[in-house]
Order: C-alpha cells, then structure tokens, then sequence
C-alpha cells in the first residue's frame, strides 16, 4: 500500500471525524506490566472508529453514484456510520441490521436518519436483504469491512495513534470482520518500522485466529459472544492483508472480556462496549508477550446499551 494513499485517505476524511485523544492509566499500567496507550475511538463521532472507514467510503463515490444512495449491512457500528456520513453529504441511506441488534444502535441509526430494514441475524441474511436492497434501488453497497475504501479510511485511527507515539512496540484491536485490523496493519506497516500488529478475539468466535493459521478464510457456525460487534467474517478484501502483516491473534474467554471492559470503566471512569474491550483482555492475558512494552489499543467503540450491562451476570 502506498502511504500517500493513507495520508491522502487521512486529509479526506478529517473535516467529517473527530481526532480522538490518546488516554493512558499507570493503574493499568501496572495490572498489565507495560505501558498502554488507548486510542479512544469510544469518543468518536456516532462511538465507534466506523466513522472514518464509511466517511472514505462515501467521499470516494462518484456524485452520481451519491444520488442513487447507499446500502450497508450492519450490527450497529457501521450501520450508525454510514447513515451519520450520509446525512452529513446528504445522502439517502438503506440500514440492513439484523433483528437482534442492540435498540440503542437502531435508535442511532434512526437519529441519523438511516431507513432500517431488518433481516434474521445471520451473514447470509444480511448480505441477500442488501443485495436485494442494491438491486431494487440502484444503490451502492458499502461493506462494513471487506472493501478497499472502508479499510484505508479504518487505517487513520492508527495513523493518528502513531503520529502521537511513534515508538509503539505494538498496536492491538479487536477482530470481527477484519476492517480495523487490516486498516491499523497497513498504517503499522508504512509508519513505523518496528511496530507489530497484534489482534483480540473471543474464543466462541474465532474464525480470525484459525484463519490465520490454516492460511484460508474460516467460519463459524455459532455466534454467542457478547462482543456483538465482532459476530462477522473475514473478507477477501481484508484476509490478504491480516496474513500478510497481521503478528498473532489472542484469543479471550466471556469473563475475561467482561472483566476487562469492568476494569476500563472502573479505572478510566470512560464507556466501552463489550467488543472494545477484547484487546485489552487479551493484554491481560499473555502479560509475558508485552511486559515492558509500549503498547497501543484501539479501543473501537462505545456504543453500549445501558440497560443490558454484563457486569454482574454469570458467564
């Protein structure tokens, strides 16, 4: 990837994003054994790093192809994303979400004034009620991971990130549908000449980590995590890029996610949702592999329903 690609991806969408800050903790410094830098994307516009990846996405369309709208498919992230850049670029938004997305992600979407049209909560559902949606419509479908456009604007999270610390050993985000871990290795890779990237996932849904090692896109045949946002496939967009620059996968259990999005809250006094916590977890897990390291952790969102908080259910 050429860098002026990201820089220029950088500039483009910079005036429709916040420029999140950076948050450390020395008391997480310390339960962790290495010096943790947090990109808050939790504070970015609409609560998630989506913003940037669907805000490229849009602003690389042609004028025409604005005019006859856009579709995506989406938990919740992406779909708030895309309807909050369309609005902001007026443009008409179709919303696919399946039917158990989080409410407080629909009431978003709705805000935004995205037109949501839900389907059963299964990828293959999704990706038939978009088409259909395209195809019926004329609009231009937008993926919420696995396209060039989404990726690259994914990328300027961790531009920023190493823009701020330059001396990062490594960068660590969750893993769903690979949007952010591609677009944050393709940045590693042009920005600094050490940093590793490293990617959090929970073990129920762990198609990314046996992706990685077998060498070919893997699925899942259940999708009970409460990382909803993480519930999602690799691409063949994204897949050549997370094996080609991507260090290791982690994989989590449901307490340890829990417990480390309980630490955030408690100890940073900030809101994260379940998925955003996944790397943080996953810090916490192999100590050894970052103790004494400078480490970087996207925190991806923050989007979470406060009347469905995980803190005192049993996993």
């Amino acid at each position: 990837m050429n860098r002026d690609i990201l820089l220029q991806a950088q500039e483009r969408v910079a005036p429709y994003i916040h420029r999140t800050p950076v948050l450390t903790s020395q008391l997480l410094n310390d339960e962790a054994g290495a010096k943790l830098y947090f990109k808050c994307e939790n504070f970015q516009k609409m609560g998630a790093f989506k913003m940037r990846g669907a805000a490229n996405a849009i602003l690389s369309l042609s004028q025409e192809e604005r005019d006859r709208s856009v579709v995506t498919h989406s938990s919740g992230n992406f779909a708030q994303a895309v309807s909050l850049a369309a609005l902001k670029l007026g443009v008409k938004a179709y919303i696919v979400m399946p039917e158990n997305a989080p409410d407080v992600k629909k009431e978003a979407v709705r805000s935004y004034q995205g037109e949501i049209i839900e389907c059963e909560s299964t990828p293959e559902a999704r990706e038939a009620t978009a088409m259909a949606i395209q195809n019926s419509k004329g609009a231009t479908f937008l993926h919420p991971s696995n396209q060039d456009e989404v990726i690259i604007g994914n990328s300027t999270a961790a531009t920023e990130l190493l823009e701020d610390y330059p001396d990062l050993d490594v960068i660590l985000t969750p893993v769903g549908g690979g949007g952010l871990i591609a677009g944050t290795a393709l940045s590693a890779n042009e920005f600094s000449g050490k940093c590793v990237v490293i990617g959090g996932e929970p073990m129920n849904v762990d198609d990314a980590y046996r992706s990685l090692k077998s060498g070919k896109i893997e699925t899942n045949t259940s999708f009970n995590t409460i990382a909803d946002g993480l519930r999602t496939h690799l691409g063949d967009r994204n897949f050549p890029i997370i094996k080609e620059l991507v260090h290791d996968i982690i994989r989590v259990e449901e307490d340890e996610i829990i417990e480390a999005m309980r630490l955030i809250w408690e100890r940073m006094k900030i809101i994260i949702e379940p998925s955003c916590a996944v790397p943080f977890a996953a810090v916490l897990k192999q100590k050894s592999t970052f103790k004494n390291k400078e480490v970087g952790i996207i925190l991806s969102g923050g989007n979470v329903d406060l009347k469905n908080l995980p803190f005192e259910q049993k996993v």
